[in-house]
């Protein structure tokens, strides 16, 4: 699947410097959205690419599996109107033109009632609020969605940044149910830089104003769209290496990176590790010790989620929020109000439970005999016409390290992507700061700082080292090379 000569060919002329920089063999460490990214980037530029998965499939929080006779998402993933990004990944693998728009619905499940809020006259009929809690909440969500100095919310916590705004009614019946419903106690430390982001990305969602919501889906779902682009990268040469964890990365005298990955020792000019902080702390020894820390002190949240297959439909609503404190899940997803059960869940239909927690919380090892019976005895008091026998089949995804909390300050204590040591760079989804983790956010971090912060220093280091030292000399490539494991998605 790999070569072993630079793949020049795929130098572009769209990124100035390209040309002046000579091929050099990159690892890239995670085979998630970022990781597949910074692959993207590499070879577009001249280069050498390996990339390595610790799991035994690409695709990281984005990667499928089979629920009864269906392949979809462990976990839901929807794309916005606005996520240009993201589509015009889509349209340079041939499947931008394949993708169905759906008008989506939003509920409320509050008072141990199912509401909706999916236009502006359900808006004001809503029964928490007053009128006058109603006009404050529905501006604080306006303001939000104008303000561009996302720095000074950082500087504030969400909650002293909602009250101000929305008032203390509104507060303690919408937003602080909602708070700790996705962060738990962690809300107290988030910054109201969290809901500036998450608002402004469902408010680019609407068509116009406060009207209507518009979501998309590639037929076939990400197990589709990361077969085209694994398959993609691995034609422009791309070296693919599942079930290799990353070990330990270490500095050489020559310049170069001696990796352990997997069951083996393998030496590279340049990596670029797109894993999780506290991980990468584990993994290179010779990081500063204020490097360690700063990527041990940044808190994550985790996640549990339960994927049900079912006969029938739970509700009309895409996403229902909750506020009824008993409830012990973030939100319930009907994912089928976006996806055609018909053509894409053999008839069935599609139901994520989520429950959000900081990865240090017990919750995240649960059990799944035990969030198994939570789940369904919740969906039994929520909806009264739920029974266990709808369900076609139930799994469990978990994931530790999801998105880092935006607490207050928090770009302010970053880790640099470009690290102390020659040749190793950090780059992954802690480092957004200006929006909330999703697909569109994360290709554009990768593609953003890679060309800022990873190829000028790149570019820089390269005039120093001899060039004999770079593996673009064709013995040193074939030295490098160990058998290959066929990449899977």
């Amino acid at each position: 699947m790999a070569s072993d000569q630079p793949i020049e060919q795929n130098k572009s002329a769209e990124f100035p410097g390209a040309a002046d920089a000579p091929p050099r063999h990159w690892l890239v460490v995670g085979g998630g959205v970022m990781g597949l990214q910074v692959a993207r980037d590499l070879v577009a530029r001249g280069q050498r690419v390996t990339l390595a998965e610790a799991a035994p499939t690409m695709g990281g929080l984005t990667s499928p599996w089979k629920l009864g006779d269906c392949v979809w998402d462990r976990f839901y993933h929807v794309t916005l109107l606005s996520d240009s990004k993201l589509r015009g990944l889509l349209g340079e693998l041939g499947l931008e033109d394949e993708m169905r728009w759906v008008e989506t619905k939003t509920g409320f499940y509050s008072g141990g009632r199912l509401l909706s809020m999916s236009n502006t006259a359900e808006f004001l009929r809503f029964p928490p609020l007053n009128l006058i809690e109603k006009l404050r909440l529905g501006g604080t969500i306006f303001y939000a969605s104008k303000i561009r100095n996302w720095r000074r919310l950082e500087k504030l916590t969400v909650e002293r940044w909602l009250r101000r705004w929305s008032g203390n009614g509104v507060f303690e019946k919408v937003w602080l149910p909602l708070l700790k419903a996705k962060l738990g106690e962690a809300y107290r430390e988030t910054s109201a830089a969290f809901i500036w982001a998450h608002t402004a990305r469902m408010y680019k969602a609407r068509r116009s104003g406060m009207k209507t919501e518009m979501f998309g889906y590639v037929p076939g779902g990400y197990a589709r769209i990361l077969k085209a682009w694994v398959q993609r990268l691995a034609e422009q040469g791309v070296e693919f290496l599942t079930a290799s964890p990353v070990h330990q990365v270490r500095s050489m005298r020559d310049g170069r990176v001696e990796v352990e990955v997997g069951d083996q020792t393998r030496v590279y000019d340049n990596v670029v590790s797109t894993i999780a902080s506290p991980v990468v702390a584990k993994t290179c020894a010779e990081l500063s010790e204020q490097e360690k820390q700063q990527h041990r002190s940044i808190r994550y949240l985790g996640v549990v989620c339960a994927s049900l297959l079912m006969k029938k439909p739970i509700s009309p609503y895409y996403v229902t929020n909750i506020t009824d404190t008993w409830v012990p899940l973030t939100a319930v997803i009907e994912m089928s109000t976006i996806v055609d059960p018909d053509r894409e869940l053999a008839g069935h239909h599609l139901v994520y439970l989520p429950k959000y927690l900081p990865d240090d919380h017990e919750g995240l090892q649960e059990t799944d005999d035990s969030y198994r019976e939570k789940c369904l005895s919740t969906l039994e008091k929520m909806y009264d016409h739920f029974s266990r026998d709808q369900v076609v089949d139930l799994k469990i995804a978990r994931a530790k390290y999801v998105a880092a909390l935006a607490t207050v300050d928090y770009s302010t204590r970053l880790p640099p992507i470009v690290t102390g040591v020659p040749g190793y760079y950090v780059l992954n989804s802690a480092h957004i700061v200006k929006g909330n983790l999703n697909v569109n956010e994360t290709i554009t971090l990768g593609e953003e700082k890679f060309a800022s912060d990873v190829w000028p220093d790149f570019q820089r280091r390269v005039v120093t080292l001899p060039p004999a030292l770079g593996a673009s000399a064709a013995a040193q490539q074939k030295a490098d090379v160990v058998p290959e494991k066929p990449a899977t998605v």
